[in-house]
């Protein structure tokens, strides 16, 4: 069977830039299936899927739309009714791929239905956005993002040359595509690191590698928690080794590395074994030092680099972190181990280091055994996180659980 790869966009005012995207396409003898996401006026472009269809799959009509006049509903309801036509698509499997092109609202709706795509799917963004801040885009996806260069307004020497190179890009990755998958591999195990954490999850991750699995390690910066917990929720991943929870710590106090207020749910949802550790729960994310709220100017810092400031968590934010990480545990259908490295849970948590304070651990770990379920395990070591022999008991407490 051949491959199709499915255009979306506003054909009202991008016509001419979708046609030459198709026809490029289509001479690498590829399908193409146009969606057109414009409300404006008639497409320049006869889609395959009109407008009128995606205002329909979104409680509407076209003629609301354009009698409201309100732009930013119009975007959110042509996302939301792109996003289940594209969904629909790739389940029946008439889509093997897609691209968007255009600025601010074609980009919006576009990366909406991209988003619903598993990891794997080909995905590029030609886009005026693909510079600066592409998180409300990107997601927690693997979209290719394009810079258009010059805005995307006809067809010049530099347009044509971008739009070439994305129509050459998405050929390549259609025909070449293969499907993220775990069936005949081997089984998948997520893992969370920092800087700060990577000893302790490099030696985990050896010992579970050598006893037949393959391990994901995703940086805990946000985003890195939110993929794995998408990862997660898709039923790639068949265990959890959650070493690095500091995304939790950003959430509580207002850093800019928070995965958001679900981060350690998804494992517990879908009923996989987890193994769980306090990794980096003693620092907070800010940007450079001029970013840091006026009301922190008082706490402890470190400049981890240039771009990374630390600053340290308090005892009071630990031991509120000991309570949310309970509660959250609870809810868990799966078996679930907290791992406890009473001597420092990061490099500059140590003795010597400036992060290191005892006493912000153990309200962490007194307020977690509080507020803990006698289902869920617990583990107290007399071991910091980077030292071997807690690695190695935290991939072995994993085993151990996947066994059964």
């Amino acid at each position: 069977m051949g491959k199709t790869v499915c255009l979306i966009g506003t054909f009202d005012t991008k016509g001419l830039e979708f046609q030459f995207l198709k026809n490029q396409i289509e001479s690498e003898g590829i399908s193409t299936l146009t969606i057109n996401a414009g409300i404006l006026s008639a497409p320049l472009l006869k889609p395959d899927i009109p407008a009128e269809d995606l205002a329909r799959a979104s409680g509407t009509s076209l003629d609301e739309l354009r009698q409201e006049a309100d732009r930013g509903n119009s975007i959110a309801t042509m996302a939301e009714g792109a996003a289940k036509i594209v969904t629909q698509l790739w389940d029946e499997q008439k889509i093997n791929s897609i691209i968007s092109l255009g600025g601010s609202a074609g980009t919006t709706i576009a990366t909406t239905a991209m988003r619903t795509l598993p990891v794997g799917t080909p995905k590029v963004m030609v886009s005026t956005l693909a510079s600066g801040d592409t998180s409300p885009y990107v997601g927690t996806k693997d979209i290719t993002m394009v810079y258009s260069v010059v805005d995307i307004a006809g067809i010049n020497s530099i347009s044509r040359q971008i739009l070439t190179n994305a129509a050459n890009a998405i050929a390549g990755m259609t025909t070449k595509e293969q499907q993220l998958t775990n069936k005949g591999d081997k089984p998948l195990i997520a893992a969370t690191m920092f800087g700060v954490t990577t000893p302790c999850v490099t030696k985990a991750r050896e010992t579970l590698e050598k006893n037949g699995y393959e391990v994901l390690v995703f940086h805990a910066t946000g985003t890195g928690g939110r993929a794995m917990e998408d990862l997660i929720r898709s039923g790639f991943i068949a265990g959890v080794l959650d070493a690095t929870t500091t995304e939790l710590a950003d959430e509580l106090v207002g850093g800019i590395l928070s995965a958001g207020p679900h981060r350690l749910e998804a494992a517990g949802e879908v009923g996989i074994p987890q193994v769980i550790a306090p990794g980096a729960l003693d620092m907070v994310n800010f940007a450079g030092q001029n970013t840091i709220p006026e009301k922190f100017q008082d706490r402890t810092f470190y400049q981890h680099n240039p771009t990374v400031t630390l600053m340290r968590t308090t005892v009071e934010e630990n031991a509120k972190l000991g309570e949310i990480m309970a509660k959250k545990l609870n809810r868990a259908k799966s078996p679930t181990t907290i791992l406890i490295p009473s001597k420092g849970v990061s490099a500059i948590d140590k003795d010597g280091q400036p992060f290191h304070d005892p006493e912000a651990i153990q309200a962490w770990t007194k307020n977690l055994q509080s507020n803990l379920d006698q289902k869920v395990n617990l583990i107290e070591t007399q071991s910091h996180i980077n030292d071997d022999e807690f690695a190695e008991k935290l991939a072995l407490t994993l085993l151990e659980k996947l066994k059964h």
